[in-house]
């Protein structure tokens, strides 16, 4: 590239401290040529550049395409242009290429995977000399049938002979920028490829052609205009290579559930590319391995953990999970009880089923022997009841029918429709507890009212025999924070533990910032965490 820069350039750049780690060379007219590095740049000289400098340049280079972009032949270096509005060069970017060796390492297991993967960073971070490792490892290394997409003819270099850079990898010229996408549809239609590398999507159209050869089996590997994730999902235009973002309106209980509004953003669909790549620097990258999954806690307004990648300086990986949050120590406590920590309510209904479940954990026999509470369900559904059952593990046992039940459930508006159960009940002597709707948190507070009726005095709350196992509890909520608030976003209740024991479950939610709050009635009362 200094071959067709101008001689005094040329003598600035002579000294190999000069030309190491040198970024780019610009030339504007009327002002001193300036050489960019890493964070600094230099006046190379004196003498501001003339219009026969630029022209001199130009003559030596390739064609320009509409992009204004032109190359060297054989090289990766870009030279890009600046003119006036007759068409005139007035400035170049010259832009040094090079063929860098063991970046792919931070993303090698990646590409083992099979899954599409898409690179975003600011510019010369080195996203494109990235790209053009990874296309010759996907090709010499993995022998997958690899095709580049070359808009700018900056992945293989300038000419008709790709450079060495992309190994066996074959390259696809592209005629004008505004055709990529159709020449993207073109390769995978004509020449069979495993993987299709792409530089720079940024049009609707292209991201449209992404998904597509996404649906039909292809790989893909691209880079797109962003310098997160979070700013994709904010791009109408790019939004659909994660998932693509839709106005969804929820009901009134799902979203006091959520303590949202009832209009809310969502996935629109699976990403085209499940993996990501933020290229903070050439040295450190974030990286989200389950891009859906990142979608979903952005739109909830919830931080994103993606796994940091860096390059040490002996050029080791190091691989770092973030913390979901700082952990304080956990006080000793008494030795845990055989019984296991309770599952959290899971709040998504559940497929009916003709019976239960036999990998749920089931109901056992009540306290002092008693069996378990037969309740029969009026307009409610039976797979929503022995979901709660199984949830809180109440002795409680759903039947098909009034003759074995010990009490009925029934819905407000069923009971008036419905008056052949009303007379079951009353002959066979069954109390029935009115309910306003069947909705899940009204069935748990319902169960808990019929069995609290059920409790002879001075019988303790259910499930307090473990209150005092403090370990048990304190392990049962950090569960609960790590596998359900904090990655789904949902509320979760803990057991009825007692006063001294939910005090030390608060504190450990107040460390991952979650609020927490006291629900229930005294002697049964339990903690329950939201998200934040």
């Amino acid at each position: 590239m200094l071959a067709v820069l101008p001689g005094p350039v040329q003598r600035a750049l002579a000294s190999e401290e000069r030309r190491q780690q040198l970024l780019e060379v610009v030339l504007d007219l009327g002002r001193v040529p300036e050489a960019r590095y890493p964070g600094r740049a230099i006046e190379l000289g004196a003498q501001p550049v003339q219009s026969a400098d630029l022209e001199a340049v130009v003559r030596q280079l390739g064609a320009f395409g509409s992009d204004n972009r032109a190359g060297i032949a054989s090289t990766l270096h870009r030279i890009s242009a600046i003119r006036n509005r007759t068409g005139t060069v007035v400035g170049l970017t010259c832009r040094v290429g090079r063929a860098v060796f063991g970046t792919v390492v931070m993303v090698r297991d990646l590409l083992d995977s099979g899954q599409s993967l898409l690179l975003m960073g600011r510019p010369g971070v080195g996203k494109t000399t990235a790209l053009r490792e990874i296309a010759r490892v996907l090709a010499d290394d993995l022998c997958k049938r690899v095709v580049v997409i070359d808009t700018s003819n900056e992945i293989a270099g300038d000419g008709d002979i790709p450079h060495p850079a992309i190994g066996r990898a074959r390259r696809m010229q592209v005629a004008r920028p505004e055709l990529q996408h159709e020449v993207m549809i073109e390769a995978v239609e004509n020449h069979m490829p495993e993987v299709i590398v792409i530089d720079e999507i940024g049009t609707e159209r292209e991201a449209q052609a992404a998904r597509t050869i996404a649906e039909r089996g292809v790989m893909l590997v691209a880079t797109a205009h962003g310098n997160e994730l979070s700013n994709l999902i904010k791009n109408p235009t790019l939004s659909d290579l994660v998932g693509g973002i839709q106005s969804v309106t929820l009901g009134d209980e799902e979203a006091r559930r959520r303590r949202t509004q009832k209009t809310v953003l969502e996935r629109a669909a699976e990403p085209t590319f499940p993996l990501a790549v933020e290229m903070h620097s050439r040295h450190r990258w974030l990286i989200h391995n389950e891009v859906a999954g990142t979608v979903d806690l952005l739109l909830r307004g919830q931080v994103a953990r993606p796994q940091v990648r860096e390059l040490g300086p002996d050029g080791r990986l190091q691989l770092r999970d973030p913390p979901l949050a700082t952990r304080g120590p956990i006080p000793p406590a008494a030795p845990r009880l055989s019984q296991r920590p309770l599952p959290p309510l899971d709040l998504d209904p559940l497929p009916a089923a003709a019976g239960p479940d036999p990998l749920s954990p089931q109901p056992e026999v009540g306290p002092a022997g008693r069996a378990p509470l037969r309740v029969y369900g009026a307009g409610v559904s039976r797979s929503l009841l022995e979901q709660v059952v199984r949830a809180r593990q109440f002795p409680v046992e759903v039947v098909g029918s009034v003759e074995l039940a010990d009490v009925v459930l029934s819905a407000r508006q069923q009971l008036g429709r419905d008056p052949h159960v009303r007379r079951q009940a009353q002959d066979l002597g069954l109390p029935i507890l009115v309910i306003k709707s069947a909705a899940l948190p009204q069935l748990q507070r319902a169960l808990e009212r019929l069995l609290a009726r059920r409790r002879p005095a001075g019988e303790p709350a259910l499930d307090a025999a473990a209150a005092d196992d403090a370990h048990a509890a304190l392990e049962e909520c950090r569960l609960a924070l790590e596998q359900v608030v904090l990655a789904r976003g949902q509320p979760v209740e803990l057991l009825p533990r007692s006063g001294r024991v939910r005090q030390l479950q608060s504190e450990l939610a107040g460390r991952y910032r979650v609020r927490s709050a006291v629900f229930g009635p005294a002697g049964d009362q339990r903690l329950r965490l939201f998200p934040a």
